[in-house]
């Protein structure tokens, strides 16, 4: 082990959004393994205590709406009441209606059909969530003069759905990718490049994380289509964002702001 650790967050106070969710559970375990004290935060405020007391240590749960301004302001004052300030924030709070609820991609799913209401759903919640959170968070960080933005996108972020992926072993397609994950998801890539000038001189850094699909019950012939175009030939395990979400949170990035980390199995390599 390092004499000085530049990977540690020990000490370091990190807020986690839509951290109930898969791979939130595991950015939050991460940074709590790496001596970060976690504010667990999501819409059930319940799950996020029992969370945050079962799973990590010296943490705590906290209801958030990211669409909320309201929301936001009240957990940046109960942090600072607790913790005093804040290291590391993490946008991770997301939806991704189609892809995670298969029974409800009907003939919606196609672009001709997708409702505007979906599609501005996944604006209020992956796009101007992030730009809420940082913007409140975020203001407390330059009064600190330090602090650390992770930004969560997606290959969809930055390639385009293949819909082909889509086809079962029929080669029927059972639905259609929408257009909104992907859009939401580009546009959190410019954010965090605009806050990564806004910024840099206030002594904050914000990076993107982009990570690829992560195999969570997905049909197996979404799976194996998936894996065929995967250099690695598999999909993400959900622990396997651990070491760049730290990486990204720790001084080990120190020189690091206005990137994108992507961690794709070489998704996006061809």
């Amino acid at each position: 082990m390092m004499k000085n650790n530049i990977f540690s967050l020990k000490g370091k106070i990190a807020i986690v959004t839509g951290a109930l969710g898969l791979i939130g559970r595991n950015h939050c375990i991460a940074l709590n393994e790496a001596g970060a004290k976690v504010v667990v935060a999501d819409l059930d405020e319940q799950k996020c205590h029992e969370f945050s007391e079962h799973q990590l240590k010296d943490s705590i749960g906290h209801y958030l709406d990211v669409t909320n301004k309201e929301s936001i302001i009240w957990l940046l004052k109960d942090v600072l009441l607790n913790y005093k300030r804040i290291d590391v924030l993490v946008n991770n709070a997301a939806i991704n209606d189609m892809f995670e609820n298969p029974k409800a991609a009907t003939g919606q799913s196609k672009f001709e059909n997708y409702p505007v209401e979906l599609w501005q759903k996944s604006l209020d919640v992956n796009l101007t969530g992030v730009f809420l959170c940082s913007q409140v968070i975020g203001s407390q960080m330059v009064i600190q003069n330090k602090g650390s933005i992770i930004n969560i996108s997606s290959t969809y972020g930055i390639s385009a759905p293949d819909q082909n992926l889509y086809k079962n072993q029929e080669g029927i397609q059972s639905f259609y990718k929408p257009p909104a994950y992907p859009v939401t998801k580009a546009g959190v890539i410019m954010l965090t490049k605009y806050l990564a000038a806004y910024w840099g001189q206030s002594g904050i850094r914000v990076n993107t994380l982009t990570p690829g699909g992560v195999k969570n019950g997905q049909d197996d012939y979404f799976i194996e289509n998936y894996s065929k175009k995967t250099p690695l030939g598999r999909m993400a395990g959900p622990d396997d964002y651990k070491g760049a979400l730290v990486f990204l949170a720790s001084d080990a990035s120190s020189y690091m702001t206005g990137s994108n980390l992507v961690v794709d199995g070489g998704w996006t390599c061809w």
